[in-house]
């Protein structure tokens, strides 16, 4: 039986040809046979070019239909799809180009990189829809094992150089089922699809949804909130990050009878608040369903289609993936006890490119892999996250988790997101720093005067810096590491040899 996760997607295009697929902004529908068709063009173009069994293509293209027929047709092909964020320059492309070593980079606009290159634009024209209108349609499809790479994801980098994740087709096909199965998804279903496409959220979570249940989805070029709002009536399923959330909650148009037809909202890749998740219950009856996943595992927790779902917290472990808190030596620890979160199943990685001594690292020898993220799984099974380790704040030797701090924060008056980092201090080696994000004054007492009496001092911020709005990327995580550099010099020794600030 072939593996390859395209000939899932083929079989679903053949029974649902005339069916509608992609509903554009634009008012344009492309049908399941449409996007089949493109698809084989594509492929053809490839495979004229000479990308198959393995072969990368590194790719950084705007959203598109054309750019997602483009990632099935390396799939088809049997070649690995590499996504890049559109936002790199050339300078930072050159890095992953020269680590990927791929057959074909194809790019937005005509660069010079030293490998051979192609264009797709935001039109979805350029040289590669030319290559591919000169030759006829490619159906032929790659035959490819469970284990063979489908993908890689770079992550962010953030402290040190991008990794790349390697998925395989087995570690997409068994994710994709599980949710499909997990969040009843139904054939019926319209997707509000606004997320980029070079992401494991916008690629793989919702694409795959949609592609395999011959369902269909409205396709945004990019997040706008009166793009949404507008579209909402027509859908029955949003995926998105948090600020989707908070900024349709800001909108006056955002009413509840613009979800009366939605039957769920799913919300990842950054934590979702937990005055969001009630903010959006009071306006519109619907709780958020909040979810886990990383890009080296695709989701490995969600809260329940049916059953209660919690603000702060993900869910449980989805079926076939097991989830443990550790200690630094490894050992598991009980029940409601904050340590690094580990996880295992088919949906794990294969490791990471060309780095065998990093995925030794970052596996146990039972398989379980190293998320790196801290949090805590309650009696019942259901997953907390309290921060990223390389967030967690060491203050006078005792352990600070952010997000436990923040929740408070965000209680605060006049407080609409806030961060909490750790920034070098002469005293106690780290000290807890409060970025609020306000369009009032907030005050460092204004802050203590609420977390006093439900947090330790050591705790406490010791200093605060307030911001128009916090620095996110485009997945809506923080960017602590900039708010890390911007105060890092926040604490120094005065004359007298007591700490201060600066």
């Amino acid at each position: 039986m072939n593996a390859n996760l395209f000939a899932r997607f083929d079989a679903v295009f053949g029974e649902h040809l005339t069916k509608p697929c992609l509903r554009l902004a634009n008012g344009d529908t492309w049908t399941y046979g449409d996007l089949q068709r493109e698809t084989a063009c594509l492929a053809a173009a490839l495979r004229s070019e000479g990308v198959g069994h393995g072969d990368r293509v590194v790719v950084r293209v705007p959203k598109t239909p054309e750019a997602l027929a483009l990632y099935l047709a390396t799939l088809q092909v049997g070649g690995v799809y590499v996504p890049l964020n559109t936002d790199y320059t050339d300078s930072e492309v050159a890095y992953f180009l020269d680590d990927a070593s791929p057959s074909l980079f194809i790019t937005g606009n005509d660069t010079d990189v030293g490998v051979a290159t192609f264009t797709l634009d935001e039109h979805g024209g350029g040289s590669l829809k030319q290559l591919a209108s000169s030759l006829d349609p490619d159906s032929q499809v790659a035959t490819r094992g469970d284990g063979d790479l489908a993908a890689i994801l770079y992550t962010s980098g953030t402290t040190g150089r991008s990794k790349g994740a390697m998925l395989t087709h087995a570690n997409l096909t068994s994710n994709a089922d599980t949710l499909i199965a997990y969040w009843g998804w139904r054939s019926d279903d319209v997707l509000l699809h606004a997320l980029p496409i070079y992401h494991v959220h916008g690629l793989f979570v919702a694409s795959h949804c949609v592609l395999l249940t011959g369902s269909s989805m409205i396709f945004l070029p990019r997040f706008d909130v009166e793009a949404l709002i507008e579209h909402l009536p027509s859908c029955s399923v949003l995926m998105g990050v948090p600020t989707f959330y908070t900024r349709l909650l800001g909108s006056a148009l955002f009413t509840p009878e613009v979800t009366t037809d939605v039957r769920l909202f799913v919300s990842g890749s950054a934590p979702l608040t937990e005055q969001t998740f009630n903010a959006f219950e009071h306006r519109t009856g619907h709780r958020i369903l909040e979810r886990y996943g990383m890009s080296e595992t695709g989701m490995n927790t969600s809260n329940p289609l049916d059953g209660e779902r919690i603000a702060g917290t993900v869910g449980y472990p989805l079926p076939g993936v097991e989830v443990r808190i550790t200690n630094d030596a490894g050992a598991t620890l009980p029940a409601g006890d904050i340590g690094g979160i580990e996880v295992r199943g088919p949906n794990v990685f294969s490791g990471y490119w060309r780095m065998p001594e990093k995925t030794r690292e970052e596996f146990r020898d039972d398989g379980y892999f190293k998320t790196g993220d801290m949090g805590r799984v309650d009696a019942g099974g259901r997953c907390t996250i309290v921060g990223r380790e390389k967030d967690l704040v060491i203050s006078g030797g005792l352990n600070v988790y952010p997000k436990e701090v923040e929740l408070l924060i965000d209680t605060v008056a006049g407080v609409i997101d806030s961060a909490v980092i750790g920034v070098p201090h002469p005293d106690f080696g780290e000290a807890v720093i409060a970025v609020v994000a306000s369009e009032v004054d907030i005050e460092l007492d204004d802050v203590i005067a609420v977390l006093t009496g439900k947090l330790a001092r050591f705790k406490q911020p010791k200093g605060l810096l307030r911001v128009d709005e916090l620095p996110r990327n485009a997945m809506g995580k923080v960017q602590k590491n900039v708010l890390r550099e911007i105060c890092t010099d926040r604490f120094s020794w005065d004359e007298q040899g007591d700490s201060g600030v600066v």
